[in-house]
């Protein structure tokens, strides 16, 4: 009887196992995760995952970035064949994919397959990372910072040895580094990783399948989405990082992720591991006010304007279509995810739980005289500087959505500086002439994705709702010249701009470069509304420069509160872009009463979405042809199950990352989540959140049988 009670007891423990809010550093997984990752199903160790001595499943796991920003991941990817062959999500590599297409060679429309390594297509500026160890220099840090600091000093003194401690680290290697701080400043980790530069564009989908669904579908379950696209990493010959060359070789990984075709079932373990962007798990309820009332709800009504021209522009014109695509949809993302993110805050009553979390905060400061001397004050100095800020958050927000949503005056500020150079007469000839070089190029890769009528357009409407929202005493001097010169009619400044302006087209730039006239520029209304941008940026910086300090500085000190309230609870910090591991299960779902959502999806599904040629539903010819003979190869039976949904907790930037089984086999790639959860960003709801994957297998079906990219399928170590 007491080993049957052991039993129950034991099998009742496992049954109430569930995926903790958390996106975990490496480095404590031992201490912090393994033991309950085990309980939970999971078969290896933790050095399997991340060690120093030997190589683990971090070895696999790639941050993409752009040169400018390597550290900044865009998204997240994974290492399934030993020549740096890599799985990523198909709007990660969406800019890239119509970077390389023309009306001539229209690879979004068609999907691009690289069935031979010279074919495949490289991609400058975009680099691939990986980590090779992360170390805690909290001590080291803490001991040039204090409290009593400004935030201007504060930041000379993290520069000051941040610059010292990656220094050390990297001198006479090839590692890149970066000191990063951990909630909120109350802790820094130095990460080491090398960063290569040469990633080719190996294989996509059609844009029907990599973006079947398109915007309606977008954070939403039940999902049908094929969201994959594939890269390989070169390096030089010697095998170190290197830029492009036609000598360089594919990347040899320390490690790469087998593929599993086995299938997966509701409740088996997963983890995900990738580079989750940002977070805000410790906001206040006036930050969080702030982020709904204002930068959601300002984003959203931007860009639902923004979205409506373009989108009338790209149904008129293959080209425009083609130059547009990619800022469409990067637009449309956070476009929906605002408006559901508000949704989901306002239905799972998120204000009140922070303020709960306040109160409780609260108690606990006045139980003790000292706590009181050093929190007291922080959570009512956080509320008079969000009340002071509100009206320069407003200007703000509509200041990058509104009057940065048109490109040409933004492109304009960039070259201003060149081009007044060009303008001055005691510009010698050779600097001219290098100049001139620089400036046709730049205007070369702008104009490739721009159409005049477009941003005539978004210089009519969006400079409007600028206007017509913001304080006057925080327009420009551009904004007040425009209401009197034209009446508040935003339209008239539309047509200078399309009719006068050296930034309208291509023709029009290099005509002025061969021309150059000082008193045109200093007219012209592009390069007028760039430095106006830009002045106003920093306008309005200066003005809540104290406010933003005094945020920052209390955000710290209650985060801080936050850990001595609870110093046994398991913490992971805010989302920074820095490489973490969530894991939970596979999981179903109810979302509202009467309605069940089951854990994956199938081809089936697919043909009962099916909608018009060119829409978000269409189904291309040869996949409904698999499809009706059956003719679905390892990779399914009756049917090929296409998506499956986990209880990971993710964010942007993990798009891309790798779902692994409890033996470290790669089971489907990230690329969304639930709606219903929208919230997760700042307050995790652990019934409701789900992370939306598409399954290996339909990655598998779609390059085999859809592609006869078989060459592909034969590099990776298929797990059957």
């Amino acid at each position: 009887m007491r080993r049957l009670l052991i039993i129950v007891f034991a099998l009742l423990s496992f049954s109430t196992l569930k995926a903790d809010e958390g996106m975990w550093l490496l480095s404590l997984l031992k201490q912090q995760n393994i033991d309950e990752m085990q309980q939970m199903g999971f078969k290896l160790s933790a050095e399997d995952i991340y060690s120093v001595n030997k190589p683990g499943i971090k070895d696999a796991i790639v941050g993409l970035g752009y040169a400018e920003r390597p550290f900044r991941h865009f998204c997240s990817g994974e290492l399934v064949s030993p020549q740096g062959l890599m799985i990523t999500n198909h709007h990660c590599g969406f800019s890239a994919i119509q970077e390389h297409s023309s009306v001539e060679h229209d690879y979004l429309s068609d999907g691009f397959w690289a069935y031979k390594m010279e074919d495949e297509l490289t991609n400058p500026g975009i680099t691939a990372s990986i980590l090779e160890r992360m170390e805690d220099v909290t001590e080291r840090v803490n001991a040039v910072l204090n409290d009593d600091m400004s935030t201007m000093e504060r930041e000379i003194a993290l520069d000051s040895i941040s610059s010292l401690i990656v220094k050390e680290a990297t001198e006479n290697t090839d590692l890149s580094g970066q000191v990063i701080s951990m909630f909120e400043g109350n802790q820094y980790f130095l990460f080491l990783y090398t960063i290569y530069k040469d990633v080719r564009l190996v294989g996509a989908p059609p844009q029907s399948l990599g973006k079947f669904g398109g915007d309606t579908d977008n954070w939403i379950w039940p999902r049908h989405t094929c969201d994959f696209s594939m890269f390989r990493i070169y390096t030089g010959p010697d095998g170190r990082p290197a830029e492009y060359s036609k000598d360089n070789i594919p990347l040899k990984p320390k490690h790469h992720l087998p593929v599993s075709i086995k299938g997966v079932e509701d409740g088996d373990f997963a983890m995900i591991m990738g580079f989750p962007g940002s977070t805000d798990r410790f906001a206040t309820s006036f930050s969080l006010q702030n982020t709904m009332d204002i930068v959601n709800d300002i984003r959203y009504r931007v860009r639902t304007e923004k979205l409506k021209i373009m989108k009338e522009e790209m149904d008129k014109s293959p080209k425009t279509r083609i130059q547009y695509a990619s800022k469409y949809a990067s637009c449309a993302n956070y476009w929906k995810y605002s408006f559901e993110q508000n949704k989901a805050l306002k239905q799972l009553k998120t204000a009140e739980n922070k303020k709960a979390i306040e109160d409780r905060f609260t108690a606990w400061v006045k139980a003790d005289p000292a706590r009181a001397a050093r929190y007291a004050e922080v959570l009512p100095a956080l509320k008079t500087a969000y009340q002071d800020i509100q009206e320069y958050e407003v200007a703000l927000n509509y200041l990058r959505e509104a009057l940065g949503g048109p490109e040409a005056h933004l492109f304009a500020y960039g070259v201003a500086g060149e081009l007044e150079d060009l303008c001055d007469k005691a510009t010698d000839v050779a600097t001219k002439e290098k100049l001139v070089k620089a400036l046709k190029e730049q205007g070369e890769a702008f104009y490739k994705d721009f159409n005049p009528e477009v941003d005539a357009r978004l210089f009519a409407v969006l400079f409007k709702m600028y206007s017509d929202n913001v304080s006057p005493d925080l327009y420009p001097d551009f904004i007040d010249r425009v209401n009197k010169k034209y009446k508040g009619d935003y339209q008239k400044l539309a047509d200078e701009f399309y009719r006068t302006s050296i930034f309208r087209s291509k023709e029009a730039f290099e005509e002025f470069i061969a021309h150059p006239n000082c008193k045109k520029l200093n007219k012209d209304v592009a390069y007028l509304a760039g430095e106006a941008f830009y002045e106003m940026l920093m306008k309005i910086a200066a003005y809540s420069a104290e406010m933003k300090e005094n945020i920052v500085k209390n955000n710290r000190l209650f985060v801080r509160g936050l850990m001595e309230m609870d110093p046994q609870q398991r913490m992971a910090p805010n989302a920074n872009s820095t490489l973490r591991l969530t894991y939970g299960k596979v999981k179903s779902y109810k979302p509202r009463d009467a309605v069940f959502y089951d854990y994956y999806t199938t081809l089936t599904g697919v043909m009962e979405k099916e909608g018009p040629k060119g829409g978000e539903f269409e189904v291309p010819a040869r996949l409904k042809e698999l499809y009706k003979n059956k003719d679905f190869g390892q990779y399914g039976k009756d049917n090929v199950v296409t998506c499956f949904i986990t209880d990971n907790d993710i964010t942007g930037g993990n798009s891309g990352s790798p779902v692994i089984n409890a033996n470290g086999e790669l089971i489907g790639a990230a690329f969304d989540g639930n709606s219903e959860a929208m919230s997760g960003d700042i307050d995790f709801e652990e019934n409701l959140q789900r992370c939306i994957n598409v399954d290996m297998r339909y990655v598998l079906f779609i390059i085999d049988k859809y592609a006869g990219a078989k060459n592909l399928i034969d590099e990776m170590t298929i797990v059957k």
